[in-house]
């Protein structure tokens, strides 16, 4: 049905909020989204632990599904979930193919003159290896000369993109940058052999080596960046949204959201 929560819909956030330990509706929504009874989140399921599709399930997983979800919850509606390739997900942002984003991603000046965010958590970089480390990797000054797959539309892609240009300014080798619009291929493309390393946030990165044993963390994080929900300008949604998020930070929710998905040692909470 389309508008209000049915009864139904509306005791099962109840009862999840019970469950989390949240208060119901202690956020005031917006209309839009009090009369729609939901917050329509594109997300980019390619991307564990943050967000990501089971094999045989369509529903997405993952931190950041979990935080969307209280955050609606706070507003005592329910939150779904649009899967959007990355690249063109600020655009059907801007488009109202969905309220909001949360999808990992960085708050950069770049993307701030498109959209406005709330940040949620800080995420270094990591780069991923074969077991063994058999290339020898330990740093961004060693990835000179060698091929790297990372995820198309990111910051992640940026940032080595700049990397590489300063190797190169130095007289050193270029990397080899391999771009996928999945990160779980770019990933992929390291099991194969087909690229030396993976560059991607930390989270992702600890992810995939606990999953898969053929695989190794690299070095240290690098650069933490804050990841934030994007809202575009001047949607009420954003304060609505940063008073569910400073709520998820004071009664602990934050906390142990990070904890649930592995990533108490490869985030940075804000609170």
């Amino acid at each position: 049905m389309r508008g209000k929560t049915t009864n139904a819909a509306a005791a099962a956030v109840l009862g999840a909020l019970a469950l989390a330990g949240v208060a119901a509706a202690s956020v005031t929504p917006p209309p839009a989204i009090k009369s729609a009874g939901q917050i329509v989140f594109c997300t980019d399921a390619t991307y564990p632990p943050e967000e990501s599709i089971p094999t045989g399930s369509t529903k997405p997983i993952g931190s950041d599904i979990d935080i969307g979800a209280a955050v609606a919850a706070q507003m005592g509606v329910k939150a779904s979930f649009k899967n959007t390739t990355f690249d063109s997900i600020i655009a059907a942002l801007k488009a109202k193919k969905c309220d909001a984003v949360i999808s990992g991603m960085n708050d950069t000046s770049d993307r701030r003159k498109q959209v406005d965010f709330v940040d949620y958590l800080k995420v270094g970089q990591s780069i991923m290896v074969k077991a063994g480390n058999p290339e020898h990797i330990s740093s961004l000054a060693s990835l000179s000369g060698k091929s790297v797959s990372v995820e198309s539309g990111t910051t992640d892609r940026d940032f080595l993109a700049a990397q590489s240009a300063k190797l190169s300014k130095a007289g050193k080798k270029a990397i080899n940058i391999k771009t996928f619009p999945k990160d779980t291929d770019a990933a992929s493309a390291l099991k194969a052999g087909r690229v030396d390393a993976y560059f991607g946030d930390s989270p992702v990165a600890v992810y995939y080596v606990l999953k898969d044993k053929s695989f190794q963390v690299a070095g240290s994080p690098i650069a933490p960046l804050a990841i934030g929900i994007a809202i575009r300008k001047g949607d009420p949604l954003k304060a609505a949204t940063q008073k569910a998020i400073n709520a998820l930070y004071a009664n602990g929710t934050m906390k142990k959201i990070v904890a649930k998905w592995g990533m108490t040692h490869a985030v940075t909470q804000l609170k």
